[in-house]
């Protein structure tokens, strides 16, 4: 015992010097640090001071600090920024589902101005503005080189006046110009229909409304099928969609799971980090889900698509979605403006970070360009069989009404073929959830 006791003696003793070595150069190492911040600052002042006297022409000194302040922030990553007073107001409006503007979520890669995805029912939207564009020049002015939110700002203008972007599409050779008009765009958050017994649900965004609107719509479109039983299934639909609250995120991937984790957040800090799981109630009740994504699905889609593809509650179809994995905390500052700051990463059910990877589809579905989407159309145009040749044999197996009903089935399924020359990716979501709506049937 009294051996152990003096190790135990000797150790700490050890572990004491040691550390009194170390102690000295470790606080010499902060000093030099603090002090070497500022002068970093004092340089701030003295550049600051030099452009406010001797610049060619005279400046705002509020829009000077501004400009640093959003450098600053802009420097750490393209989702972190500062927001005056005005545009901070303006992204408050934006989350309960109005504001003024062209409709388009865009990011910022390589000094241009990148489409993540347009609106749904947006200026944008129709006219053709595709995730991924890159945003070249506004109004004949180049954004290369400018802070996104300065780019931003280059877009606002007031409601009913035109603007013309230039935009550089991947696969066409020459930049080419498009003229929007500015209006008040009004979100309709979820947007729902009844495709042959299957509930779609196509989300444009995740603002204060999303999940609200999920729920009561859904109840709608169940009691118009004539009542659960009657549903074949549901597809979400997430094309487009630019995320938006996380919070409304996870009610969505809550609205279909029992249990599990949902998403969680991890920050520099461990204490910071944060994990949300399920609670028990699925809107769907067990039926067969599909989700269907593609690039322009982004942020808080990814953790609806993610959450619902590692617990194996739906089938991912669609393509590769845009790979943003990281969570921004608005934070209001003094002068009514707010700053938007990254400060954590998100991580799926599986622990995988989506961030500038993206959320993988079970199955790759790619869009349908025009000409295949016609051939497909073509292909249904009814061929003879053996009930066209003269003197067949009838069916005497099928009761009048039961040949009713196989008909009405087929002209519903013909329609639903139909719709690939519309909408390919959905159409396939259809067939997919039949087939797995047929298959619980048997089992």
């Amino acid at each position: 015992m009294k051996k152990i006791w003096l190790a135990g003696i000797g150790g700490a003793v050890t572990g004491m010097v040691v550390t009194a070595q170390f102690a000295v150069p470790i606080v010499a190492q902060e000093a030099d640090k603090e002090r070497t911040v500022y002068e970093q600052l004092d340089l701030f002042g003295d550049i600051f001071e030099r452009v406010r006297s001797s610049y060619v022409e005279e400046v705002d000194e509020k829009d000077l600090i501004e400009s640093a302040i959003n450098g600053m922030l802009t420097h750490l990553d393209p989702h972190s920024g500062y927001m005056p007073p005005d545009e901070f107001d303006d992204m408050q409006v934006q989350t309960k589902g109005e504001f003024g503007g062209l409709g388009i979520e865009v990011t910022q890669e390589e000094g241009f101005v990148k489409v993540v995805s347009p609106i749904e029912g947006t200026p944008a939207d129709r006219a053709d503005i595709q995730p991924g564009d890159l945003i070249t020049q506004v109004d004949g002015e180049t954004v290369f080189g400018l802070t996104l939110n300065e780019a931003v700002d280059l877009m606002r203008g007031p409601v009913g006046s035109d603007i013309t972007v230039t935009i550089s599409r991947e696969g066409v050779d020459e930049p080419f110009d498009v003229v929007l008009t500015r209006e008040t765009i009004t979100i309709a958050a979820v947007k729902s229909r009844i495709e042959d017994g299957v509930v779609v649900l196509r989300l444009t965004t995740f603002n204060e409304q999303t999940f609200p609107d999920l729920e009561e719509q859904l109840a709608e479109k169940v009691e118009e099928a004539g009542g659960m039983d009657k549903v074949t299934g549901f597809v979400i639909d997430l094309r487009n969609n630019p995320g938006g609250l996380l919070n409304q995120a996870i009610s969505v991937v809550d609205a279909f799971l029992e249990s599990g984790e949902i998403v969680s957040t991890r920050g520099r800090d461990a204490r910071d980090s944060e994990r949300y799981n399920a609670t028990p109630g699925d809107l769907a009740q067990g039926k067969p889900m599909v989700v269907v994504i593609n690039g322009g699905s982004a942020s808080a889609s990814e953790i609806v698509a993610g959450a619902l593809k590692d617990h194996h509650r739906a089938v991912i179809i669609g393509t590769q979605s845009f790979g943003k994995g990281s969570v921004q905390t608005i934070m209001p500052v003094q002068g009514d403006g707010a700053m938007r700051l990254t400060t954590a990463r998100y991580y799926t059910p599986s622990g995988r970070s989506i961030q500038a990877l993206g959320v993988a589809p079970d199955i790759i579905v790619e869009p349908q360009v025009a000409e295949a989407a016609e051939e497909a159309a073509e292909d249904l145009q009814p061929s003879r069989s053996e009930a066209d040749l003269r003197g067949s044999l009838e069916n005497d197996s099928l009761t009048e009404d039961e040949q009713k009903i196989l008909e009405e089935d087929r002209a519903r399924k013909e329609e639903t073929a139909r719709m690939r020359a519309e909408d390919y990716q959905l159409s396939y979501a259809i067939d997919i959830l039949r087939g797995l709506s047929y298959l619980a049937a048997k089992n």
